[in-house]
């Protein structure tokens, strides 16, 4: 049984969902081995969300509320975050809802901006880290490959796709009433990881060209060479910020990178323009009076206490949730429905491998019973072949009956009937090794 516990920018606050997103990385490893019922898990963390995605083992009694207590015990473990705390924040989908909520999530669709695309590829990594940490199962595998299958399908046949904007963009199209020359702009990026490279191109659409960069792990120089920007060190850090008009954060620091203190430390010790070590000059404030702080970063990387400064204004990843503008009704329409298709398709398709083990247990133990009778027949001096094809038309027409049979039943979600019958009326149970490949197929 597959089961999916969320909590997302629908359900909790933005401070629940940044102390998730610090430290999730265990939560897999640790309900894999916490409990022995559960047989794969694969953890989704984003900026506005926190997923894990389970297989339970079908015959265990009450599997949906022991799948829930192990997950909350598991997020417990690796994050600190207590039950207690999650009460009324998640969500839980079992059964045929969980294919259609993560089709939804990869697509965008359940995004703070309908159709953004960074989710796509979020939920692709999720995969790769459950794979490389070995929590992953068949069935999982399937679903997450899937839910990439449906969100290309949406990008390219909906409008979507075409339409979606990320994060970035929308917290820069957010800033432009605030600025009205880009290419005047002096602009302070934290940040070298994926985020940062997206932000320095949506930058550069809109015409800024005082670009400098700062990481606080020490990857500036790369990411500045790379990109023809400059880069910044530690000393450097506290003036230029203080000097800048806009300052952009996208780290994945667990504490802020960037509060009043240091603001009044680059305000304080530089209140006349002088020079910076990178020859580029710095100022005690921006020379507008007004700084624009945005901070994409989560956990935050912006303390709120830079509000308290004069002139400083400060616009977070909350406050960009509250902006974003309504679906396009159509496109969205258009793209539940490919979801929705998809999400049928991947539990038929489920349903129907559930019973292939049966339906070939039951073909074997028919042939094997004709070929004792052809077998038979040879002996008994069928030499035309007659009785022979007779017998293998007789075997097909009392086969296909059953088969499609098998094949209806497992589409209603009632498999389990058919192989109970099989055992019941002929004592045949599965052959584990096609179960097997049923299940990787």
């Amino acid at each position: 049984m597959l089961l999916c516990l969320t909590a997302s920018h629908k359900t909790a606050s933005f401070d629940l969902l940044e102390r998730l997103s610090r430290t999730p990385d265990g939560v897999a490893t640790d309900l894999v081995e916490m409990a022995p019922c559960v047989q794969g898990a694969v953890v989704l963390a984003t900026c506005n969300r926190f997923e894990a995605y389970v297989e339970m083992d079908e015959p265990v009694t009450a599997a949906g509320a022991i799948g829930v207590e192990a997950v909350l015990e598991a997020v417990e473990a690796a994050t600190g975050v207590a039950p207690s705390d999650l009460d009324g924040a998640y969500a839980v989908h079992t059964g045929r809802r969980v294919a259609e909520h993560l089709f939804a999530v990869a697509s965008g669709l359940e995004s703070v901006v309908s159709g953004e695309g960074e989710i796509a590829g979020q939920v692709r990594r999720a995969l790769t880290a459950a794979r490389a940490d070995g929590t992953t199962s068949p069935e999982l595998e399937r679903l997450f490959q899937r839910a990439s299958q449906a969100q290309r399908k949406v990008k390219n046949v909906t409008a979507l796709g075409r339409a979606g904007r990320s994060l970035v963009r929308l917290a820069l199209e957010l800033a432009d009433s605030r600025i009205a020359d880009w290419g005047a702009e002096r602009v302070l990026l934290v940040g070298t990881g994926a985020y940062a490279a997206v932000t320095l191109a949506t930058l550069r659409e809109r015409g800024a060209v005082d670009i400098s960069v700062h990481s606080p792990s020490g990857r500036a120089a790369a990411f500045a060479a790379k990109h023809g920007i400059r880069a910044l060190d530690a000393e450097e850090y506290a003036g230029v910020t203080a000097r800048a008009s806009l300052v952009i954060t996208c780290t994945s620091a667990e504490v802020p990178v960037l509060d009043a203190a240091l603001l009044r430390e680059g305000r304080g010790t530089v209140s006349a323009p002088s020079a910076s070590a990178s020859g580029c000059p710095v100022f005690g404030a921006p020379t507008s009076g007004a700084q624009l702080i945005i901070d994409l970063g989560m956990p935050r990387n912006v303390s709120p206490d830079v509000t308290g400064i004069e002139g400083t204004s400060l616009l977070d990843l909350e406050t960009i949730r509250l902006h974003a503008p309504l679906e396009e009704l159509q496109a969205t329409d258009a793209a539940r429905s490919i979801v929705r298709e998809a999400a049928e398709t991947f539990h038929v398709v489920g349903e129907r491998q559930s019973v292939t083990p049966s339906v070939v247990a039951l073909r074997s133990h028919i042939f094997s019973l004709l070929e004792a009778e052809i077998d038979r027949a040879r002996r008994r001096g069928d030499e035309d072949g007659r009785v022979e094809q007779a017998m293998r038309h007789l075997a097909g027409v009392l086969l296909h009956t059953p088969t499609s049979r098998a094949h209806e039943l497992a589409a209603a979600g009632r498999g389990a009937e058919f192989s109970a019958a099989l055992e019941t009326l002929f004592g045949l149970a599965p052959d584990a090794e096609a179960e097997s490949r049923a299940q990787t197929a």
